[in-house]
């Protein structure tokens, strides 16, 4: 992938979950359904520039797994795959 964020955005895979069933065997369709909010860092930019132009780098790095806030970032599909474009405050956590 030739994606590579900028400051201190990240760019995240996003992790489609598995299709969904309630007790009653109906499946709920994908509109019905909240966007997952667990992903994989795919891309780190090199962090953001304080006011003393020293740039702070980004606590994340390839390969983590997170947890990132609901409605934060832009979507975008690259390859038939779903990637989400985030700042690195609107990541969460980290999923070890």
């Amino acid at each position: 992938m030739k994606l590579k964020p900028l400051d201190d955005r990240v760019v995240i895979e996003i992790k489609e979950e598995l299709e969904e069933k309630n007790v009653g065997g109906i499946i709920i369709p994908d509109t019905a359904k909240e966007k997952p909010q667990i992903g994989e860092i795919i891309a780190v930019g090199p962090g953001k520039i304080n006011d003393e132009g020293k740039i702070i780098p980004v606590s994340v790095k390839v390969g983590d797994k997170i947890l990132y806030g609901k409605y934060g970032g832009t979507e975008v599909d690259i390859e038939d795959k779903k990637y989400l474009i985030i700042s690195s405050s609107d990541i969460l956590a980290i999923i070890k």
